[in-house]
């Protein structure tokens, strides 16, 4: 029998677990309710896909660095008793994790120092709100593992300055929900910042990269497709999947299908890790599966060289190599950009 830990909203505060519990309707298998069971322990991790218990000490060394978190609904596509799963390979915490790689570091686009409280401001006319600091999974190749987000949570009053200072700046036109995972947060709190958001003229699009959706796809309610879609703002949502693994569900492809429905752009963003999808086969196939269930890949990042996730790494040769395979087996609509973000750079650096 499975235990799940009381660490199932690990890094939430109690104040904020009552704030999404009390979100909408907090009903058995609702999102709220799918987040607070996620898996963060290894060893049930392990039992639930039948894996063998000596993988377990690695898995709880790097968990002790950085949380295993993974929702039943995206451990549900992975494959019982194959410890090379894609899905598996992106969420379990293994022994690598633990050393230390010369040329990574724990920022590695430099994003955690003079930025305004909750505000990344890298790019023209583009404002990043980091409007949550936690996320439904913890992918191990997360390039924000370890930032601080205890120091850009913002209070409601904090909010408000934001908002002024996005009134002020006339050269913004869009601003991006990111985190975290923006959609962490509850529909009464996105739909009041949606709402301030758009009555500032100067503001076009609203952009959200979000996880949320494809490992707890029931997050797109009905109360989420209403702020999102209803001002006057221009919505588009980036999805991050991987691998077409993570496609096969059904209440996944109906999100994807109920935004599109309401109008909201849906891109995709994926990062090339070795082992996961570095090969022609799986990107052409991410793509057309993308596509089949109307989203348009966006980005391909390679890896940005964050401590611990060396073991995740391409060479940019291999990356190239790859692109081009896939640009001359598929159309061009089909072909994400190949990029690398790098500190200090005025946009995504194009491989």
């Amino acid at each position: 029998m499975i235990h799940r830990t009381a660490a199932a909203w690990q890094g939430i505060t109690q104040k904020e677990q009552q704030l999404i519990a009390s979100d909408g309707q907090y009903t058995k298998n609702s999102w709220q309710q799918q987040l607070q069971q996620a898996i963060t322990a290894p060893a049930d991790l392990l039992d639930i896909l039948a894996l063998d218990a000596t993988y377990l000490p690695a898995a709880t060394a790097a968990a002790a660095l950085f949380p295993l978190k993974v929702p039943m609904s995206f451990v549900e596509r992975m494959k019982k008793g194959d410890i090379n799963d894609p899905l598996l390979k992106q969420i379990l915490p293994i022994g690598a994790e633990c050393n230390i790689t010369e040329g990574y570091s724990s920022d590695p686009v430099e994003e955690q120092a003079g930025q305004h409280s909750g505000i990344i401001h890298k790019y023209h006319g583009r404002l990043l709100l980091m409007v949550n600091g936690h996320c439904a999974v913890n992918c191990r190749y997360c390039f924000r593992r370890h930032f601080p987000y205890d120091e850009h949570k913002l209070s409601r009053e904090e909010w408000k300055a934001t908002i002024e200072h996005i009134k002020a700046d006339t050269s913004i036109s869009e601003i991006i929900y990111s985190g975290g995972d923006p959609l962490a947060s509850g529909d009464k709190q996105l739909q009041w910042l949606t709402q301030e958001i758009a009555a500032i003229d100067h503001v076009k699009r609203l952009r959200i990269h979000s996880r949320l959706p494809v490992v707890i796809p029931d997050r797109i309610t009905d109360e989420c497709l209403a702020w999102m879609s209803q001002t006057r703002l221009a919505t588009v949502m980036v999805l991050h999947i991987n691998h077409p693994q993570e496609l096969a569900s059904t209440t996944l492809k109906t999100a994807i299908a109920r935004m599109k429905n309401a109008g909201i752009t849906v891109l995709n963003q994926a990062v090339l890790l070795k082992e996961v999808n570095d090969t022609i086969d799986i990107q052409v196939e991410l793509s057309e599966t993308l596509f089949h269930a109307g989203v348009l890949p966006y980005y391909l990042h390679v890896l940005d060289k964050v401590q611990g996730s060396a073991h995740f790494d391409t060479a940019d040769s291999t990356a190239k190599k790859l692109h081009q395979a896939m640009t001359a087996q598929l159309p061009g609509y089909l072909v994400p950009k190949l990029v690398r973000e790098v500190a200090n750079q005025p946009s995504k650096i194009a491989i």
